[in-house]
């Protein structure tokens, strides 16, 4: 049987891996959006286990408003990494540090 703590380990495998993707490659902006990606599906699986053990609804409500934040982060930082590639090539961090004003 699965229990609480079965999620509770994938979930912090799941942001262990996204925190490491984050600080260990700087390089890369898609790289840094997927790590970003996988840290917020490890909180939603965090809230989604402690909803269902506890008998709860509202994790479940927490976790539909992170993946509405997660899509729309997702559309946006797409949007402008695409703009950026155009006018600049490529999608290297370092060349987005040119953009400051």
């Amino acid at each position: 049987m699965i229990g609480l703590v079965h999620y509770l380990i994938v979930a912090a495998i799941l942001f262990t891996i996204g925190v490491f993707g984050i600080f260990l490659n700087r390089k890369n902006v898609i790289v840094i959006l997927m790590s970003v990606e996988l840290i917020l599906l490890a909180v939603n699986i965090n809230f989604i286990a402690f909803s269902s053990f506890l008998n709860d609804i509202v994790g479940q409500v927490f976790a539909l408003f992170i993946l509405t934040v997660a899509a729309a982060e997702a559309a946006i930082g797409l949007a402008i990494l695409v703009t950026f590639f155009r006018n600049r090539g490529s999608v290297a961090v370092e060349d987005a540090s040119t953009m400051k004003g």
